[in-house]
């Protein structure tokens, strides 16, 4: 064997109990597991530690980072050996050369405006590009709804002609042959927002005929929140077509004890057969760009068509109205309190000052909402923000559904980044599991591992088995636990001193190594 573990208690992500075993490693793959003695060039002595399956972040925005970040150690060091890209209905494929630009600076805020040669257009170039210099966790992706709808018809609130419609059905296909695993949605965010549930019906159709999967953020979390989740789980019932709801949760308080609504739509669903899954982030607060709280007519073509709306004094007044007085659907219904919503990063450095201030301390005398708009058009909507608006007895009711698997939902540029990049399965092993005793360290192993991975449909992943790639993480069940706080955002995670990436050892003794073994993962017999 080239690696043997030898000492540590398996937790093997079926949720059944741990066992004490040796484990070989050989080719990047588990060889052998065994009661008996494997030998091996190096042998990782694990007595005390507790070997499970890498974790799988179901939401992740690192499209950039995994490029331009060697070490990653945002995510490595909480134990997650692959990541979900393309997330919310926006990312950076498939795109030309007239979306490209507008791509990168619609999600500015979300992944910053790095250093990147951005010379991909498809999806498979953008999983090639992974691949040519390698990746510290391994990548799948999710065709971007958003995105291809930009493509199609730009940024217009309106519905697609057949004709548009064939154009996005056919860059969804294409998406799916490249390797994607399914087709992500923004539906709060624009161009996603302006779409009517026949098209994402349509969608979901092609993407269902590839195996694939819908995971839609989806309209509302405010509000609107039990008819958004209701209106998904129609679209995946039309278009049979599996279901997974992103960054699941409940928000503000007009939700407050209301998880078990959700639940029993799930559970309703389940019953009648349809494959659905969730995901969530073990935290209070959200994090997104400080113009998504918009309402969607105002960003209709565009940031050149919002800011050009902005010089209207009529316009101008009816988006406060809206955002102060009714609630917007990019505010998910709810009139904004600008006490809870936190400037978290900004583009122009000039601007810096103002972050961890919340919007109604910078605003000072001045009206928050004024101020907001004056904020992300100086910006140049590069602006995010932390919104202080979750409930915690939704969050843990949700986490233990049957259904449930882990994310971050972790947004890594910034100055004051969200704490679950760095924190959020360390989280779940410590503060949830140990702590609280939500559940035992194998059900949330396999929260974290074997669900996500049957979620995607890896057949050689999410399981210490033999024959499975060795992407392993080893953890100290009494001392794992979250170092990453709202003040200190970026902190490894402490407690888990050995990941493995297909078989090789990205942290030792809690150090980078600094391989990178990661490669990006393609839906079963796509061509790359």
């Amino acid at each position: 064997m080239d690696i043997v573990i030898r000492g540590a208690e398996v937790a093997d992500g079926t949720g059944s109990p741990r066992f004490r075993t040796e484990v070989g490693i050989k080719d990047g793959r588990i060889a052998a597991i065994g009661t008996a003695r494997i030998d091996g060039a190096r042998v990782i002595d694990a007595g005390g530690l507790v070997l499970a399956p890498g974790f799988i972040d179901m939401h992740a925005h690192s499209e950039l980072a995994v490029l331009t970040d060697h070490d990653h150690l945002a995510k490595l060091g909480q134990g997650c050996t692959l990541e979900v890209l393309g997330q919310d209905g926006l990312s950076y494929a498939p795109v030309d050369d007239e979306t490209a630009p507008q791509m990168w600076e619609a999600i500015a805020a979300w992944n910053g405006r790095l250093d990147v040669d951005y010379d991909w257009r498809t999806v498979g170039d953008y999983l090639d590009r992974l691949d040519r210099d390698g990746i510290p966790a391994n990548a799948a992706y999710l065709v971007p709804h958003g995105t291809v709808r930009m493509l199609a018809m730009g940024w217009e609130n309106r519905e697609p002609t057949p004709a548009e419609l064939e154009v996005m059905k056919a860059h969804v296909a294409q998406g799916m042959e490249e390797g994607a695993f399914g087709l992500s949605a923004g539906l709060s965010y624009a161009p996603g927002m302006y779409a009517k549930t026949d098209e994402l019906v349509e969608l979901c159709k092609v993407v269902a005929g590839y195996g694939g999967y819908f995971g839609p953020h989806q309209r509302s979390y405010g509000a609107g929140a039990m008819e958004g989740y209701a209106e998904m789980i129609e679209i995946g019932r039309g278009a049979a077509c599996a279901l997974h709801l992103a960054h699941a949760t409940l928000n503000y308080g007009v939700n407050e004890g209301r998880a078990a609504e959700l639940l029993k739509l799930v559970d309703e669903g389940l019953d009648e057969g349809l494959p659905i899954s969730l995901d969530t982030y073990p935290y209070l607060p959200g994090m997104t760009m400080l113009a998504a709280l918009l309402p969607s007519w105002s960003v209709a073509g565009g940031y050149g068509a919002l800011a050009e709306r902005l010089r209207s004094d009529e316009l101008r007044a009816r988006i406060v109205r809206e955002l102060d007085v009714e609630g917007t659907d990019g505010a998910n219904g709810v009139p904004v309190d600008w006490s809870k919503i936190e400037i978290a990063g900004v583009a122009d450095p000039e601007l810096r000052d103002l972050v961890g201030l919340r919007v109604s301390e910078a605003a000072g005398d001045r009206p928050a909402s004024a101020f907001f708009l004056d904020l992300i058009e100086r910006d140049e909507f590069g602006t995010a923000c932390l919104m202080h608006v979750g409930n915690e007895e939704n969050v843990r009711a949700i986490m233990r559904h049957g259904v449930h698997t882990g994310s971050t939902d972790g947004v890594l540029a910034g100055d004051k980044i969200h704490p679950r990049a760095w924190g959020s399965f360390a989280r779940y092993l410590g503060h949830y599991t140990r702590e609280l005793g939500l559940f035992s360290v194998e059900e949330c192993v396999a929260h974290l591992s074997g669900r996500p991975a049957a979620v995607l449909g890896l057949t050689d992943r999410g399981l210490v088995k033999e024959g499975h790639a060795a992407d392993l993480v080893l953890f100290d069940p009494e001392t794992v636990d979250a170092k990453a706080t709202f003040d200190d955002p970026r902190r490894q995670a402490a407690g888990i001193p050995w990941v493995l990436v297909n078989g090789q050892v990205a942290i030792e003794g809690g150090n980078r190594t600094g391989a990178r073994a990661g490669r990006a993962l393609r839906r079963g017999g796509a061509r790359h």
